[in-house]
C-alpha cells in the first residue's frame, strides 16, 4: 500500500474501520505496534476486540495513533507487560505467572487502556493473592563476623601509606511465604554503593528469599575504597538512617513487620537466640 491511511470496509459514519498504520487492508491481516520500544504483531480485531476500550478507540478510527520511522503503530507505554494485555486482548483471560510481580504496574497500564474486563479481573485476581496471604510466616537468620580491611590513605600528592582497620560484615537470610512483605521490605531498604542508593527491590531474584550482605561504615575508610573492595551499606528508608548495627536492623525491620500485621512467635525461636539477634520469627494471621 502506498499510503499510510488505508480503508478497511465503510467510513466512520458507516462503522467501518481504519488504520493509520501501513498497509493493513483486512481486520485479520498482521499489523505491528511499537509499544516503548517493544514491537508486538497481532490484528486489528485482536485490537478492537473491546470496543469501548482506548485501542478499540484508537484503531477503530475514532482516535488518531501515531506511528515510528517505520511506520508502526507507536504507544508509548510499558512495552514489557503489553504482553498480558494483549493475552487478554486474544483470550479474555488473565493469564500471569505465579512469581508475577508488577501487579500495581499492570493495573496502571490496564487503567490507561480502560480494558474494563481486565480491570475487573485483575481486582479479582488481587483480592485471590491477599486471601493467600493473609497468613504468613517470617523468618531471618542473621550473621555477624569481623574482618580486617587493608587500605590505601593519600597522605600528601604522591605519598601514600597503607592502613587497616576492623570491619564488621553482616548477613542476613530472610525467608517469608508472603512475596508481597518481601517486596515492601525490600522497597523500604537501600544499598549504598558507588556513591548511589538501590532499592533492594531490585535484588529480589526470588519471591520468598532474600539475602543482604553489608558493612558497617568503617573508621578512616576513604569513599572509593567501599565501590574498589565491592563493600555495600544498607540503608532505610524514608527513615534516611543507615544500619550500622543488627541491633538497628532488628529494629527497622520489626516496625515493617509490625505495621504490616506481623507479630513475634513467642514459641520459635528460643528467647536467647532473639534476644542475641540469631533468630526473628514473626507470624501473622488475619
Amino acid at each position: 500500500m502506498s499510503t499510510a491511511l488505508q480503508r478497511l470496509g465503510k467510513g466512520p459514519a458507516d462503522g467501518g474501520y481504519y488504520s493509520q498504520c501501513r498497509g493493513v487492508s483486512s481486520m485479520s491481516e498482521p499489523i505491528t505496534l511499537n509499544v516503548g520500544g517493544k514491537l508486538y504483531t497481532t490484528s486489528l480485531s485482536t485490537l478492537t476486540s473491546f470496543p469501548d476500550s482506548m485501542l478499540g478507540a484508537m484503531f477503530s478510527g475514532k482516535m488518531p495513533t501515531k506511528r515510528d520511522s517505520q511506520g508502526n503503530c507507536f504507544i508509548d507505554r510499558d512495552g514489557k507487560v503489553f504482553r498480558y494485555i494483549l493475552n487478554f486482548l486474544r483470550t479474555s483471560h488473565l493469564d500471569l505467572p505465579e512469581d508475577f510481580q508488577e501487579m500495581g504496574l499492570l493495573r496502571r497500564e490496564a487503567d490507561f487502556y480502560q480494558i474494563q474486563p481486565l480491570i475487573e479481573a485483575l481486582q479479582e485476581k488481587e483480592v485471590e493473592l491477599s486471601k493467600a496471604e493473609k497468613n504468613a510466616m517470617l523468618n531471618i537468620t542473621l550473621d555477624q563476623r569481623t574482618q580486617t580491611v587493608h587500605f590505601t590513605v593519600r597522605e600528601a600528592p604522591q605519598i601514600y601509606s597503607l592502613s587497616s582497620s576492623s570491619m564488621e560484615v553482616f548477613s542476613a537470610h530472610i525467608f517469608s511465604t508472603s512475596s508481597l512483605f518481601l517486596k515492601l521490605l525490600g522497597s523500604k531498604l537501600y544499598y549504598c554503593f558507588n556513591g548511589n542508593l538501590s532499592s533492594i527491590s531490585s535484588y529480589l531474584q526470588d519471591p520468598n528469599h532474600l539475602t543482604l550482605d553489608w558493612v558497617a561504615t568503617v573508621e578512616g575508610l576513604p569513599e572509593e575504597e567501599y565501590t574498589r573492595q565491592n563493600l555495600k551499606r544498607l540503608w532505610v528508608m524514608p527513615a534516611n538512617k543507615q544500619i550500622n548495627s543488627f541491633q538497628v536492623f532488628v529494629e527497622e525491620v520489626l516496625k515493617i513487620a509490625m505495621s504490616d500485621g506481623f507479630c513475634i512467635d513467642s514459641s520459635h525461636p528460643h528467647a536467647s537466640d532473639f534476644m542475641n539477634n540469631k533468630i526473628i520469627r514473626l507470624i501473622r494471621y488475619k
